[in-house]
């Protein structure tokens, strides 16, 4: 068998060396004996057996702890710590890149520098004017680069920008008001400020509106899928499962619950991170997860939500386990979708006869039904369709404890005349700063619009 020069060095590093090529025997020389030749053959079979095992190993050495550990285990310069950019590309996917900085760097927004990257290959330039600019928001610390030695690593959520300080397509976050710092601020012109039908920013939504203490819940349901991204977590390779969905939602056991080593290990990783995580449940759908994260205010419930994708994605990857944030990955049969139920609370809503103000707030919903669903996610056609546990996309309903509306009032706060409302319509993959703008720009309008009757139990 001939090896490659690759494989022939990787064997000559386990001690293994190739043969010489045989002489040519000559026409009088006799034939080796029965013996020799057995001696041969299980050479060349131990050649391939090496050969097949070198081949079936490459790249999987990411994966073994002892080899990870080693390089883990050396220490950190006190005086430096790595940042993690992370920023959202043109798909709503997170893009991430290190860099050394100086340990005091790390301690505010308003130290970090900015960066740039190549955005013609995330989709956000053209190739002869790639440079896009990252502009840090908030820091989290590195739950992937730990250290004990009194700093952290961190993992920086960005927004993106031209070189002259106009937010891109893309940048659903920025504030209007100027290029500025660190921080809130950010860039670009008064058109920014508001929800138009051009551009989409969040920030323009929540300024000025401080004394408001808006809360927002997002409950963010996803998939689990092989690395084959055919088949979740549980379900059978080309078929599904022998049980209808029921005996899955927020239960225990092998043959119900798939998936809790990565969910538990994203919840642990971003409490350490300092993300506002509230809780996790396995979902209805076998292979399907959700974690809360919140209550957040304001803004930074889209840095929180965005952040904690990127350390979803990050576990999964340690894992081996493809992630879907798709409101209906699987379309055929009866199975639920996945959605980004926001939970929405100001302090108005919080204080002794808020009720009248999450009413209000709803019906303003109601008007503008289809400008938000404009907004919530993609393919969310698919999973709002009236059945499991979903609304019709072309009608807007709410109802006292009811799933089956687009906008629920639990019972807790029916009762106690105050609290919150759940808005059930935004998808798995929707973008967190839309979503949240969206709600406050449309909740703070100073208009009246029709009352709405509510959908509840009689009618439901």
């Amino acid at each position: 068998m001939k090896l490659s020069l690759a494989l022939l060095a990787a064997a000559s590093a386990l001690g293994v060396t190739s043969p010489s090529p045989p002489t040519p025997p000559s026409s009088s020389a006799a034939a080796p004996p029965p013996c020799r030749r057995r001696r041969r053959r299980r050479r060349c079979r131990r050649r391939l057996h090496m050969s097949t095992h070198l081949r079936i190993q490459t790249g999987k050495s990411q994966l073994d702890t002892a080899v990870v550990s080693r390089f883990n285990s050396l220490p950190y310069p006190p005086d430096k710590i790595l940042a993690e950019y992370v920023w959202v590309d043109a798909k709503g996917d997170c893009r991430s890149k290190s860099r050394t900085l100086p340990s005091a760097r790390g301690k505010s927004v308003d130290a970090l520098p900015r960066w740039n990257f190549d955005g013609s290959s995330t989709g956000q330039a053209p190739g002869d004017d790639s440079e896009v600019i990252l502009r840090p928001c908030r820091i989290f610390r590195d739950p992937f680069r730990p250290r004990d030695d009194g700093n952290d690593n961190i993992l920086v959520m960005c927004d993106t920008y031209t070189p002259a300080g106009v937010p891109l397509p893309t940048n659903t976050r920025a504030f209007g008001g100027g290029g500025g710092g660190g921080g809130g601020g950010g860039g670009g012109d008064g058109s920014m400020r508001a929800f138009g039908d051009d551009y989409h920013r969040a920030g323009g939504a929540f300024e000025g509106r401080e004394d408001e203490e808006v809360w927002f819940g997002l409950e963010q349901e996803f998939t689990l899928f092989n690395l084959d991204q055919r088949t979740p977590l549980g379900w059978p390779t080309g078929g599904v499962p022998g049980r209808a969905q029921g005996p899955y939602y927020c239960s225990a056991g092998p043959e119900n619950s798939y998936g809790r080593a990565i969910t538990d290990a994203m919840y642990r990783a971003c409490l350490y991170a300092g993300i506002d995580i509230s809780g996790t449940n396995g979902e209805v759908m076998p292979g399907q997860q959700e974690y809360q994260v919140g209550p957040c205010v304001g803004i930074d419930a889209g840095d929180q939500l965005q952040m904690s994708r990127y350390i979803l994605q990050r576990v999964c990857e340690e894992f081996q386990v493809y992630c879907s944030l798709h409101p209906k990955p699987i379309v055929e049969g009866d199975w639920n979708g996945a959605g980004m139920h926001t939970n929405v609370s100001t302090k108005t809503m919080r204080e002794p006869g808020g009720i009248d103000a999450i009413r209000k707030a709803i019906y303003k919903l109601g008007a503008r039904h289809q400008e938000h669903i404009a907004v919530y996610g993609e393919g969310n056609e698919l999973r709002l369709t009236g059945k499991f546990e979903t609304a019709s996309i072309d009608k807007f309903s709410f109802g006292v404890a009811n799933r089956g509306a687009s906008v629920r009032i639990g019972r807790d706060t029916e009762a106690e005349g105050c609290g919150y409302f759940e808005d059930r319509r935004p998808s798995s993959n929707a973008d967190p700063y839309l979503v949240t703008g969206k709600i406050m720009a449309t909740i703070m309008e100073d208009v009246e619009v029709p009352e709405i009757v509510a959908l509840d139990r009689q009618e439901a």
